[in-house]
């Protein structure tokens, strides 16, 4: 067993006392100091309802721990709220927010060497953070996702917090009226929860089952369900049996594992966050796995769920139909899971699915059967071409079609680009292009979800395009190109982009091209000076001097 705290309060005798005289404060009692030492990331925060529901699982999780002889010892992780921070400076801390979250339940575990880690998350910066944290720990590990919002509802219709973005676009162009969406407002987060869709807190949770790291069917249950705080319970004695047989994170997280991951990300049409967070993922777990990859898997998994963003339906919808062990089921029969990958409850993810029917139920159309799939190929294309090298991330679901020639409209933040979208000044044709919003220009990575939406709501998202060195939230859709590398603040080709060149995006084609020839881009290179950094101290300032490029996964380590 790798050394801990136990190993430590039992073998050194006298030496030890110290220790165990602190740990009584904390009520450890005489037997208390052979158990193993669990400690319990909680992710609880009233700052939004992502996580304002985890205290409770958190508790049911502590109570089953203490129930099957660990020691739990719960500490806090920070979160940050995307759909609150959107479109803010707060917004540079959301990415940023994944590694601190990695680090801090580093510290706190191996600071006082547990013997294993439950972590409860939200948010979807928790999830990558907290599994980041296993694979680089690799101690025991169990991954507890808080659990989706509800849906809201205004005039018959499913409402989830995009709902609100897009309204903002609907009202500028007079398509919507101010009370409506008001109604919209007030309506559209009815409960505790994250994002409703397979926006990327749930694209991230989902995939966790299929990597291993989460009990199946857990993940897309509603927060305020008694079945999400059994969940919780249920995971927590899992895990001691995991740390009992020394099942690792790294036992789990292998090639095939994340495989089976991208492939469940594909198949419900996940977030393009997915691909950073994956990256990331891998890294930490030393695993093979670059952006090629994942068009590798793309091209043979259909897109089976008809789900938000583009889809009709939400995620308690998806857990209602089967969800995630229904699709992992359907992947598994046509030869699309590795089967005999490991998960934390000590059997194969086949083992796991045995009793799951091969074919989705009838009476449902969130997943639709396998020779009527909502798309032949998975949505997530990797493109390259002169204005990404090393590679960028397009969505191609919803649209009639992946491809378009236009004017760039060059703005060198979220914020100006915004402001010239509702001010009507972008038409249909145009080719939006935001940068200096990289890892390192941002800093951060900001998700575009404001301007995105509002193009969606003046009835843009299909005519005109917009790419960025920035993000995309799990509820954007459209023409959307993201993670462009190398960024602007690195020089990259989307520095030398100047208003009204013409670029062509072709996901058919996987090119994003400037149509500039390579005479002229040398000379704008030649001429072009790095902008000053936004920030010079702080944690943003740490950010930018060790964040690696999106293609990497932004990692800084």
């Amino acid at each position: 067993m790798a050394e801990n705290w136990r190993s430590h309060l039992i073998t050194a005798g006298n030496a030890r006392l110290p220790n165990r005289a602190m740990l009584r404060a904390v009520g450890f009692k005489d037997g208390d100091f052979d158990k193993p030492i669990v400690g319990v990331a909680n992710g609880h925060s009233t700052m939004n309802p992502c996580n304002a529901g985890i205290q409770p699982l958190v508790e049911r999780a502590i109570a089953a721990l203490e129930a099957a002889g660990a020691k739990p010892q719960m500490f806090g992780v920070p979160t940050v709220t995307d759909g609150i921070g959107m479109g803010t400076e707060g917004m540079k801390y959301s990415l940023v927010s994944r590694e601190v979250i990695a680090d801090a339940i580093e510290t706190s575990v191996n600071g006082q060497m547990m013997d294993g880690v439950l972590v409860c998350g939200g948010c979807d910066k928790n999830m990558p953070g907290g599994m980041i944290a296993m694979a680089r720990m690799n101690v025991p590990g169990i991954y507890v996702y808080a659990g989706t919002i509800k849906p809201g509802k205004w005039k018959g219709q499913d409402l989830t917090v995009v709902s609100a973005f897009e309204a903002v676009g609907a009202v500028a162009a007079g398509k919507m009226s101010k009370d409506d969406a008001d109604g919209i407002e007030r309506n559209a987060c009815p409960t505790v929860g994250a994002c409703g869709g397979m926006y990327t807190a749930n694209t991230m949770s989902s995939s966790f089952e299929a990597l291993g790291m989460s009990l199946l069917g857990s993940s897309q249950m509603a927060s305020p369900d008694a079945e999400k705080a059994d969940s919780s319970a249920e995971s927590a004695k899992v895990l001691v049996n995991a740390i009992h047989r020394q099942l690792r994170p790294r036992d789990i997280i292998t090639r095939n594992s994340i495989e089976n991951a991208i492939s469940l990300v594909m198949a419900t049409g996940g977030s393009t966050n997915a691909v950073l967070h994956y990256l990331a993922i891998a890294h930490a777990a030393g695993v093979e796995w670059r952006m090629d990859d994942f068009e590798r898997v793309r091209v043979k998994v259909p897109v089976l769920c008809d789900l938000k963003p583009s889809g009709r339906f939400v995620a308690t919808d998806f857990h209602r139909a089967g969800g995630v062990p229904q699709v992992l089921k359907m992947l598994l029969a046509h030869g699309l899971l590795h089967g005999e990958c490991m998960t934390i409850t000590g059997r194969t993810i086949a083992e796991e699915l045995a009793n799951v029917p091969e074919k989705p139920r009838a009476d449902q159309d969130v997943i639709r059967p396998w020779d009527r799939p909502m798309y032949a190929q998975g949505h997530l294309a990797i493109l390259g071409g002169n204005l990404a090298p090393e590679g960028c991330v397009a969505k191609i679901t919803g649209l009639k079609s992946p491809r378009i020639t236009g004017p760039a409209r060059v703005f060198d933040s979220e914020n100006a680009c915004m402001d010239a979208i509702l001010a009507r000044k972008i038409k249909a044709g145009d080719v939006i292009v935001i940068r200096y919003e990289g890892p390192k220009g941002g800093p951060g990575m900001q998700e575009m979800l404001a301007p995105t939406s509002a193009l969606i709501g003046q009835g843009l998202g299909e005519s005109v395009g917009l790419i960025t060195d920035g993000r995309f939230s799990g509820g954007t859709w459209g023409m959307v190109v993201g993670h462009v590398a190398p960024e602007a603040y690195e020089g990259g080709p989307i520095a030398l982009v100047r208003e009204g060149d013409s670029i062509t995006i072709d996901a058919y084609a996987l090119k994003i091209q400037l149509d500039v020839s390579d005479a002229e881009l040398a000379a704008r290179r030649k001429a072009w000076q790095r902008p000053e950094p936004r920030y010079t101290r702080g944690l943003l300032a740490k950010y930018m001097k060790l964040v690696s490029s999106a293609a990497k996964g932004a990692v800084t380590d």
